[in-house]
């Protein structure tokens, strides 16, 4: 007889933009974001006995989004998320577990003349601050995930690569210097919290482990003199685990895209190859992709 092994569902890709308007300085805050939430819990029986009776309506999930948006700060997105979260498990028994993700896309508040404007921003890149949030009953409950997407970062020199396998499937060249780019797509996974209050007490905290992850990604990638990607992440995520010490775990993503050398030799003899190189052809696949999870103690892992 088949059974239900899981389910969840909700309302996905909802857009959301807050304006807040300080009336003393005369300036706006614009937040903008993605919003996802699913529930789980006792709702099986819309799946097997087309029971409707349990099923909180998609779009009452999506109107809750918006109003919560209003009567609540949307920043931290990690406060907003626990607080949506919160709310169906206080207003609806049956469920046990609320999903909210949410992406904050970036706008940057203009300079006029040397000066921030009040009311005027620009998207300054693809790069969006993400949020993972699941809130279930109990100790321990609240369990958040915040990370850097899509941060897009280039250096022309300062990486090699070279002393890998090398065997009969092998004809990739060593080299000891290359122009290194990547889109970074790190996450933190923060030790669970009891409550949303809990989650209120270290509502500074979030903002600032944000800014110091995003600072120690950039400084290394520019100052190091990379060995290896697999390398050069490790070491992000120990710098990052030393600075926020609320933290249990960074994971990396990190795509290698690769720039080739064109030899253009046969122009004229034009050299543009090694020393010489300065014309490249960016490739959009295939590209290496390297991943890994750097937890603060052994039993990090082994216990999710």
């Amino acid at each position: 007889m088949p059974n239900l092994a899981s389910a969840r569902y909700g309302k996905d890709n909802v857009r959301v933009c807050k304006v807040q308007r300080d009336e003393k300085t005369g300036f706006h805050t614009v937040t903008e974001m993605t919003v996802s939430c699913l529930l789980e819990g006792q709702i099986e029986t819309s799946y097997t006995a087309a029971d409707n009776s349990v099923v909180v309506a998609t779009d009452s999930i999506k109107n809750t989004i918006y109003i919560k948006a209003k009567e609540h700060p949307v920043n931290p997105p990690e406060l907003y998320a626990s607080l949506l979260g919160q709310h169906f498990l206080d207003k609806y028994p049956h469920i046990s577990t609320a999903h909210v993700n949410l992406a904050v896309h970036r706008w940057t508040r203009l300079e006029v003349d040397g000066a921030p404007h009040p009311h005027s921003f620009y998207r300054d890149g693809q790069e969006t601050r993400n949020v993972e949030v699941a809130v279930s009953r109990g100790p321990g409950g609240i369990r958040i995930k915040s990370s850097i997407v899509g941060l897009s970062v280039f250096k022309s020199t300062g990486s090699a690569f070279h002393g890998f396998v090398r065997d009969e499937y092998t004809t990739l060249p060593e080299t000891w210097d290359r122009i290194l780019s990547t889109d970074v797509d790190c996450s933190w996974t923060w030790k669970p919290f009891d409550t949303v209050e809990a989650v209120q007490q270290r509502v500074e905290r979030f903002d600032k482990a944000w800014e110091s992850a995003r600072g120690i990604i950039l400084r290394l990638f520019a100052v190091e003199e990379s060995p290896s990607v697999q390398n050069t992440m490790y070491k992000m995520s120990e710098q990052i685990l030393e600075a926020v010490p609320e933290v249990d775990r960074v994971d990396f993503a990190l795509p290698n895209k690769h720039y080739f050398e064109l030899d253009l030799s046969w122009h004229k003899g034009i050299k543009n190859t090694g020393k010489d190189a300065e014309v490249y052809v960016p490739q959009s696949g295939p590209n290496g992709l390297i991943k890994c999870e750097v937890a603060r103690d052994e039993t990090t892992l082994a216990h999710r």
